[in-house]
């Protein structure tokens, strides 16, 4: 139940005043959210102005993508040199945008300035390694991170851990060099390792459920099955490991 007074209200920022009118909770907190929104866009229009800076903040992921992306390419390139095959089937990379940035900033409810989204979101840089085998995905996480200048920051198992929607993947989040005019910067880079069937599994999951406003009977019974088409994708990765061992085997002992 809504009470009401009669009350005498002044919002300097709002540019209104509200006289002896009777005023509901309702509306109390309607004029609460309108401030709050007005102030959250001067603050982005503030981040926003800065121009210079975010640009260049982003160019610094940017560069750093770049450099994780090598990495993987030259560990691509030495397997495929020294054993004769790829451990990794495809490379691609992400740079979030001014809005996602912001966005999820809001989300995490930090405050909207270059320090703070720096210090406390970890995946405005990201490179996905999509990999043939499960086994591909951990030595990759080995090798990568015997590199002296690369620096493990988190790491999250979603293989061996995964999440309750049934998704599955390998997410490191490492800090590694960008070489600048003025000197070395330490910059956050986010990696998510799958195999081949995981990456189809979450592109198809993302597609068909991300942002879609489905009565609550219908996307419970949809996530079941998605659930079901990740434990089947769990099974073709452990099948096909298995026949990948066992050619390897034979041909060790040929």
């Amino acid at each position: 139940m809504l009470f009401s007074w009669k009350v005498f209200i002044t919002l300097k920022r709002g540019g209104y005043m509200i006289q002896d009118k009777i005023v509901s909770l309702k509306d109390i907190e309607e004029k609460k959210r309108e401030l709050t929104q007005k102030m959250e866009k001067q603050m982005r229009a503030r981040l926003e102005s800065s121009t210079y800076p975010l640009r260049a903040l982003l160019s610094y992921y940017r560069s750093a993508m770049m450099e994780v992306e090598t990495k993987f390419k030259v560990l691509d390139e030495q397997f495929s040199l020294s054993y004769d095959r790829n451990p990794i089937e495809s490379i691609s990379t992400r740079l979030k945008s001014i809005d996602q940035i912001y966005d999820k900033a809001r989300r995490k409810g930090i405050p909207i300035s270059l320090k703070s989204i720096e210090e406390n979101i970890y995946d405005i840089a990201g490179v996905r390694v999509v990999c043939p085998f499960e086994k591909d995905i951990y030595m990759l996480r080995s090798s990568i991170l015997n590199h002296d200048d690369v620096v493990l920051f988190e790491e999250r198992d979603y293989i061996k851990n995964p999440k309750e929607s049934g998704y599955r993947s390998l997410h490191l989040i490492i800090e590694v060099p960008i070489y600048l005019e003025e000197g070395k910067r330490q910059m956050k880079v986010e990696v998510q390792l799958r195999t081949m069937a995981m990456d189809q599994w979450a592109s198809l999951e993302h597609r068909l459920m991300y942002k879609k406003d489905l009565p609550d009977d219908i996307a419970k019974d949809l996530r079941k099955k998605l659930l079901e088409c990740a434990e089947l994708n769990r099974k073709l990765d452990m099948i096909m490991q298995d026949i990948k061992d066992t050619t390897d085997l034979y041909l060790a002992d040929d």
